[in-house]
């Protein structure tokens, strides 16, 4: 290890979130040989052009996952978040996806994608306590790809 570096805490700036994923991307993409990452994102605005809703992720590899997926309160149970999940798996299938990972937590939206036809692929209990943090996966049959 070499002696001379400065360990700095932080509160992460963008830029600097912004380099880790470029490094791991590189990395990534240098041990797989697929470089056709891309991100996306959907938003639904009011009137006064403000964020409601939205949805954004990433594709790559044949894989898509969505970071986040969030509905305002007095927008929810509208079909919103429908509009949104599908605009993403739309995404998904024009850049040739097999898969999407979502990520979600118990007092979230999980029985909401399951409902939308994902599948439970793995859960954590008491995580954070008293609750549990589940990844789900939606797989696209080789048909839906053009």
């Amino acid at each position: 290890m070499n002696a001379n570096y400065i360990l700095s805490r932080s509160v992460p700036s963008i830029n600097d979130l912004q380099f880790l994923e470029d490094r791991l991307y590189e990395f990534n993409s240098g041990q797989t040989g697929q470089d056709d990452g891309q991100l996306f994102g959907f938003f639904i605005r009011n009137e006064q052009d403000e964020i409601v809703a939205g949805c954004c992720g990433w594709t790559w590899a044949h894989a898509c996952q969505i970071q986040s997926l969030w509905v305002h309160s007095s927008w929810r149970r509208h079909g919103y978040g429908r509009i949104l999940l599908e605009s993403a798996e739309n995404e998904a299938r024009e850049r040739n996806c097999k898969v999407i990972l979502i990520g979600s937590y118990s007092f979230q939206a999980s029985m909401f994608y399951q409902k939308c036809g994902y599948e439970l692929a793995w859960q954590l209990n008491d995580f954070p306590p008293g609750h549990q943090h589940s990844y789900l996966v939606k797989r696209f049959a080789e048909t839906e790809h053009g």
